[in-house]
């Protein structure tokens, strides 16, 4: 195993209060590819930037090794003394790195480089600062939610990009598609002390929950364990006095422990206020358009959106996701065709933009919207203060500026108020931003057993396959032009319907394209044979498949070993992903194999 190129151990760190980390640590090898999870507010981003040298821990030991190059994605970078983006991103490269790697990054990343940095987007900031710190490909890439503000075919680009870079990773995300495509180690911040996973994410939830089930059953134990002695103590036979001393100290010292146990952050508890039942028939739009100038947003598009229906939206940054929600829901006049709303709709919309919060208001006061200390939820007056603590804000809160709250405490502030409000449609435009994966969760519940309508704008597809029922998308997925087509399921069963259509198209494109001799060979006119590269092609694959079948053999044989993740997970995971590529070539080889065998049949009558 490799020594590790930066380690955190024993980390001690805090605010005045209860310790944010007590006893954190971290460590870095080359070539990890780490997640970095836990709750919102479990210290996941200190930890992160005093990684980076940014933070100094309060005890605790860090060591950085000398040679190594460490950089840190900002959430709120500095454009300080750059008169564009290429200038800034350049800054970030060492003396022996290619400037060619700024130029593809931002253009892969939807940037020039000639943008002004004063007139960037919270999201164009974002993919500049992107661009600075993968471009020098850093032995250590520290990334706290990467991709926030980035649209799909941008989060897929990067997953691309991450998993074949050099670079170690240690990343923070809420995206868990992300996690998993990426991740090959999982570290789990919970109150304040770090435990590891050489496993990626998809493995992280199960370990989690045996983790928190055998931590439940060592407390009991120690509970019971304090009832014998405590009955020892009462009624056993008087022993030595030194004994009884020591017993009576071991008590006092597990008594200690039990009371000090802090045990996991709560769950979010909640459930969507009960509204009058709306129509069958919520929304009906007929050939609805919309352009900005010359370009357009929304072809003529119709669709029909019945109650309990669950749509998602998806696309690129900028291709009209945004604006063909606002049609749908009557906040847009459309520049031809009709919009109808059904009958007694009570609609409750969550924006990306979070303008909903004045940060001046306190959470008391939003909650209630200034009516006192009760609210009303589902005909029942809930204390503020009770309420709050479903979604885990704490009573001495109740009177907390909004401005003083995170992201994603945000976020969750402005979900307890919708869920509060009686409603039978609910618009959610980008609601998974900044939540935590619990809080993901519970979202997801929600939006999977609400009995009125949903429609929703999301980059996350985890969250999308989970829940809607059908799935906009813009027909040409990388050059948006106005056309947009209603998919059945979620985000992967677009994908599976979209490579569908694609595949059939080409047939048709193949077929009108066949030589006319080809064609009257099928008539029985003329003779044609397959060309010289068809029929190598031909003869070859099967040998070519034969080999690849070998290799995947030998791999299965050696992963079958129970014992070699624990022994070298390292080894497990090269194998696995020479196993992945093993087979998704030989697919492609069977596919070809198989063209060119119809085609031989069609040829030879």
């Amino acid at each position: 195993m490799a020594p590790p190129i930066l380690k955190l151990d024993d980390i001690f760190l805090s605010f005045g209060g209860a310790p944010l980390l007590a006893g954190a640590g971290l460590q870095i090898e080359p070539g990890d590819k780490i997640c970095l999870v836990g709750r919102n507010g479990s210290g996941k981003s200190t930890l992160l930037k005093i990684a980076a040298g940014l933070v100094e821990a309060q005890s605790g030991e860090v060591f950085r090794h000398p040679s190594s190059t460490v950089r840190y994605l900002e959430q709120a970078p500095d454009f300080a003394g750059f008169k564009t983006v290429q200038a800034y991103a350049e800054a970030g490269l060492g003396p022996g790195d290619d400037p060619y790697r700024v130029t593809y990054l931002l253009s892969h990343l939807g940037l020039t480089g000639d943008e002004d940095p004063k007139m960037l987007s919270g999201g164009e900031s974002r993919r500049a600062a992107l661009a600075r710190v993968m471009a020098p490909e850093p032995d250590i890439l520290l990334l706290d939610e990467p991709t926030n503000h980035l649209d799909l075919p941008t989060i897929e680009w990067l997953e691309g990009e991450l998993q074949k870079t050099r670079s170690a990773l240690v990343l923070i995300s809420h995206d868990r598609r992300f996690l998993e495509k990426v991740s090959t180690a999982t570290v789990w911040l919970d109150r304040g002390t770090s435990r590891r996973l050489d496993r990626g994410f998809a493995h992280f939830e199960a370990w989690r929950d045996q983790v928190l089930e055998a931590e439940e059953l060592e407390q009991h134990k120690l509970g019971k364990s304090i009832e014998r002695e405590e009955h020892w103590l009462r009624y056993g036979v008087t022993a030595r006095r030194k004994r009884n001393m020591r017993r009576l100290g071991e008590l006092q010292t597990m008594r200690s422990n039990y009371r000090g146990h802090k045990g996991p952050q709560g769950t979010v508890q909640a459930t969507v206020s009960d509204a009058q039942e709306s129509g069958r028939l919520v929304i009906e739009a007929d050939k609805i358009t919309k352009s900005f100038g010359e370009r357009a947003i929304v072809t003529p598009f119709s669709i029909r959106v019945h109650r309990g229906d669950c749509i998602g939206l998806v696309g690129p940054n900028g291709a009209g996701k945004t604006t063909l929600l606002k049609m749908l829901t009557g906040q847009l006049s459309p520049d031809s065709g009709i919009v109808k709303l059904g009958t007694n709709l009570e609609i409750a919309t969550l924006d990306q933009k979070r303008e909903d919060l004045d940060p001046e208001d306190t959470l008391a006061n939003y909650l209630t919207d200034g009516r006192g200390e009760n609210l009303l939820v589902n005909g029942e007056q809930r204390h503020v203060t009770g309420y709050m603590k479903e979604f885990l804000f704490q009573p001495e809160q109740a009177r907390t500026p909004i401005r003083n709250l995170s992201g994603g405490e945000r976020a969750r502030l402005m979900l307890a108020r919708i869920l509060s409000r009686p409603t039978n449609l609910l618009i959610l435009d980008e609601p998974t931003n900044d939540l935590d994966i619990e809080t993901l969760d519970l979202l997801q519940e929600v939006v999977a057993g609400f009995p009125g309508t949903v429609i929703l704008v999301s980059h996350d597809r985890d969250f999308l396959d989970r829940t809607v029922t059908s799935t906009i998308a813009p027909a040409v997925p990388d050059a948006p032009d106005g056309r947009w087509i209603e998919y059945a399921g979620g985000y992967s069963d677009m994908l599976v319907q979209r490579k569908g259509a694609l595949e059939e198209r080409k047939k048709a494109e193949k077929a009108a394209e066949k030589p006319k001799t080809q064609q009257a060979t099928a008539s029985g006119s003329t003779k044609v044979k397959l060309s010289f590269k068809q029929k190598f092609a031909l003869e070859n694959l099967p040998k070519e498949m034969a080999k690849a079948e070998a290799e995947i053999a030998k791999r299965e044989q050696v992963m079958a070993d129970p014992n070699l993740f624990t022994r070298d997970p390292a080894a497990f995971n090269r194998l696995a992903g020479e196993m992945e590529k093993l087979r998704a070539s030989l697919t492609d080889m069977e596919e070809e194999w198989l063209e060119l065998e119809m085609l031989r049949e069609e040829l030879e009558g």
